[in-house]
């Protein structure tokens, strides 16, 4: 039985990530920085997947201390982690490159640009190393794009995009890194980018809905399982078409 971390695993796309492994019959460690918000997760793939390991662990993603904890928990309850997802991200400011501040700046970086390295640094040491795995980074399209407001957060992601391609290179053969690349998906975390505009946004898009969590939660366990055995250091792009719409410059 396989063992996954999730990270950011309370709500969104990382709680739908952890339900779709649960669901495959894997052991799930959940992580965010609400252990109550986590118990709730827990309880709810317990009652619908009582086969199944659920190990709960708050942690702030970014601070090294709080996630080897989460990864030494996990090793003394299962003994070992086959698949990491690095999916816990933050966008604390919305403006111009020029007027970001530098400990919003920081902030963003550490979570969204390091926070990924350091996890998979520490489950390499734990597990990986020996008995190899697969990683699944979660960016975002607009690591691909330049756009009003976001810029800054886009660059981290679009830093997240290469440093999968780096770290496939390094960890290969035995551990696995690819990431996933979300369009506009109806998260807490994008709710201001769809709360007030989705039928604008669903007029748009080819597919002509916005993204739900599962979407992406199914490409990730896509990512990490034996269907992609062989690939490594790629992003899939998920956005419901955006990139490819008519009319788009």
């Amino acid at each position: 039985m396989r063992t996954v971390v999730v990270t950011g695993a309370s709500r969104g796309i990382g709680k739908a990530t952890a339900l779709a492994f649960a669901a495959q019959g894997c052991n799930v460690v959940l992580t965010s920085r609400k252990q109550d918000a986590l118990d709730e997760v827990a309880a709810e793939i317990t009652a619908a997947h009582s086969d199944v390991g659920v190990l709960a662990v708050a942690a702030h993603a970014a601070e090294t201390e709080q996630a080897q904890a989460v990864v030494d928990s996990t090793i003394k309850r299962f003994g070992q982690i086959d698949v990491l997802v690095n999916n816990a991200g933050t966008n604390p400011y919305f403006g111009p490159v020029m007027d970001i501040d530098e400990v919003v700046a920081a902030k963003t970086m550490r979570l969204n640009q390091f926070a990924p390295v350091m996890w998979s640094r520490l489950v390499w040491k734990a597990s990986m190393s020996e008995r190899g795995g697969a990683i699944v980074n979660v960016s975002s399209v607009g690591g691909l794009l330049t756009e009003p407001g976001i810029g800054y957060y886009n660059s981290t992601k679009a830093a997240l995009i290469h440093l999968t391609r780096q770290m496939a290179a390094e960890l290969a053969p035995g551990v696995r890194v690819n990431g996933v690349a979300p369009g506009i998906v109806r998260t807490h975390l994008a709710k201001a980018l769809w709360e007030n505009f989705e039928p604008q946004l669903v007029e748009a898009l080819p597919l002509k809905r916005i993204g739900e969590p599962d979407d992406i939660a199914d490409i990730i366990t896509f990512l990490a399982g034996a269907a992609s055995r062989w690939m490594t250091g790629q992003t899939l792009v998920v956005d419901g078409g955006a990139q490819i719409r008519f009319g788009l410059s």
